[in-house]
Order: C-alpha cells, then structure tokens, then sequence
C-alpha cells in the first residue's frame, strides 16, 4: 500500500486513484517526499483522466461450477474481468492479480470482455454430462457495466439460455438489465428467470463514494418496480453491511417492498487478500475520524482479523456485531413480508442445444 497521501480529486468516478500492487508482484513504487516539495506540488495539479480500457479474450470455458455451502447457486457465468462500477469494496478485485493487474486502479478501468462467451456456453451445454442446475449470471462482477451497452454479451447468454430453456437468476447494480426485458418477462412467465438488484443504501452521496459508477439507488428501485410490473420475480441484495457506513438497511428493505422486491438477502463486507488495503485507504479519505472504529468491528466480527475465509462465517460474520446485523436483518424482513414465498425455477424445461451440422451427427428430435 503506497504512503503517499492522495487527494480527494483524484478519485473522482473511481472507487481508487492508486494502482495497489497485487500480491504476486515483487517490487512495489510509492510516491515519496524527496524534500523539494514535488509532492505537494504533483497533489495540488489537476488529475489526470481515467479512461476505461476494454480488451477481450476468448474464452475456454463459460460456466463455474460452485461448491460453496453459503451461495444458493451451483453454477456462475461472469461474461467480463474487472467491473467499472469501481465498488470499492468488490470482493472480486483479487481476481485481477491472476492476469498480472492491480486489483485498484486496473479492475475498474481494464475492462477483460469475453468475446466468445455465446460459443462457449453453448458447448458447455452440449456436453452429456452437464446436469442442469441453478444458475446465476454476473456472481462476480456486473454483467450489466457500461461495457454491456455496445458489447451485449449478457444479452447473448440469455439468448442461449432462452434457446435450451435453461433457468437462472442474474445480479445486478445497473439499470441496463431494462433493455433485456423483451427477453427476462416471457422467461420469467415460464418460471425461467429472475432477478436480484443490489441497493446498499438509498443515501446518494454515500453511494457516489462507495460504487461510483453505479446506477443511483432511486435509479435501482425504479428498476426493481419495473422488473417487477413485467412479472420478473425480483429480490434485493442489501449488501455488504458495513458497520457505522451504511447503516440504512431498514430503510433500504422498505423502499425495495414498496418497489416491488419479494425476496431479500445480505452479507457483511468481506476484505479478502488486495481488499484490504484498499478499503483502508478510503477510509481514510472520506471517513478519517471514524476510519479506526470501522475496522475495529469489522475485527470482531472476523476473529480479529480483516477478512476470515472459513464458510460456516465468511458471508455474515460471527459474534457480538454480526448477530446484531442478522437480527435487524431478519426483524425487518418478518416485519415487510420478505422471503416468506422461495422463488422456484424450473429445471425441468432444458433441452440440450442441438450439435451443429459442421460438427456430426445432429440430433433427429
């Protein structure tokens, strides 16, 4: 983690101005005094400006099997690397070490697309020992970001999936999943689809901080009521609850009820690996006074520690704190109405794509 102090303007739209070293790098640079005063005077400049850079891939293979006991879903597709939301506390932004990039600067403006991921999902399906399971698209990050509105790759999943009837859910911050309704209501109406929109506060300027290119909490819940109105089952995700933050999750369950949203789930923040630092240097930036006292219940809620991996707690914590989250997580929803109907999806639709002609034999049904 670099020492250098980092001006408020320099993250403007960013969730990070640094490029934080990841941890498989074996020299990290900081910007340092040299006594001259060309700190204070590179501060006091202008920012520079931090296009988005999106490249692409061809992918070996679209679906990720899951075999997590605390995610309700067996199968993920993530049809982009990185996510320009810039979410500061994205427990995905580790992922972008793998490709020799910072989990900072790097996994909010190198965008990795996967091109091919149409072809490829296709395949995975054609294969004889696939077994359809629940599915859900954009686990990792948002399958709707501002890439999506030229790229349409998540409107090409759902295309195949609507070809082989397969059912899944998706998750999203964005607006963008509207553009797909043509799609998501008469799949949703076969019990084929559903959707979950992450609110994590209905305060815009603390959103602003925190998911800075997200679409803004009432632009949400305006798509929750439209999901909804075309018979999309749609829940919200009142996630990550970080304490002495976002301490409006109430607040946000009512307004999502009210909207429309039937289902409801949460987690407390997880600082895994590149996270860590990350978060810590926000906090100083926008929250100094407080910044001690945060991770001072982020510590207990995870052994004193920033981040536990054990599954039985990595999603909703474990002691004094946490239970207090979990109690006013599950009062409020009994008090709303949340969860008190599961949503199903039927599995038994999916019909196998056919093999193409190039390829063999095609099916005679």
């Amino acid at each position: 983690m670099s020492d250098a102090i980092i001006p408020l303007h320099a993250i403007k739209g960013r969730g990070t101005a640094t490029r934080m070293p990841h941890r498989f790098e074996k020299d990290v640079r900081a910007a340092w005094d040299d006594g001259w005063g060309t700190l204070e005077e590179g501060l006091a400049g202008e920012a520079p400006r931090m296009e988005t850079e999106v490249t692409f891939e061809n992918a070996r293979s679209a679906i990720v099997g899951n075999d997590s006991p605390d995610i309700f879903f067996d199968y993920s597709i993530n049809p982009y690397r990185g996510c320009e939301h810039g979410c500061v506390y994205c427990y995905a932004r580790p992922t972008h070490s793998y490709l020799n990039l910072s989990p900072g600067l790097d996994f909010e403006t190198k965008i990795i697309a996967k091109r091919n991921i149409a072809e490829v999902l296709r395949a995975d399906l054609r294969k004889r020992s696939y077994v359809p399971r629940l599915l859900n698209i954009g686990s990792a990050t948002d399958c709707y970001q501002p890439a999506e509105r030229e790229l349409r790759l998540t409107r090409s999943i759902i295309e195949v999936m609507q070809e082989v009837r397969h059912p899944f859910s998706l998750i999203t911050k964005s607006s963008g999943v509207e553009r797909d309704l043509d799609l998501l209501a008469p799949l949703a109406a076969d019990k084929l689809a559903a959707a979950y929109v992450t609110i994590t506060t209905l305060d815009g300027e603390l959103a602003r901080k925190l998911e800075p290119r997200a679409a803004a909490p009432h632009r949400r819940l305006r798509t929750i009521r439209t999901l909804a109105e075309h018979g999309v089952p749609v829940g919200v995700s009142v996630a990550p609850q970080i304490p002495f933050v976002n301490d409006d999750m109430e607040h946000v369950l009512e307004a999502a009820w009210e909207a429309g949203a039937r289902s409801a789930f949460y987690t407390v923040i997880r600082l895994p690996w590149e996270v860590a630092p990350i978060f810590k240097e926000w906090l100083e930036l926008h929250y100094p006074q407080r910044a001690a006292r945060i991770m001072a219940r982020i510590h207990e809620m995870r052994g004193g520690k920033d981040y536990d991996s054990d599954f039985a707690s990595r999603m909703k914590g474990h002691g004094l704190w946490a239970e207090l989250i979990k109690q006013r997580f599950e009062k409020a929803c009994n008090r709303i109405g949340f969860n008190r109907q599961r949503i199903e999806l039927d599995l038994s639709q999916f019909r196998p794509p056919a093999v193409p002609s190039t390829e063999g034999q095609a099916s005679l049904f």
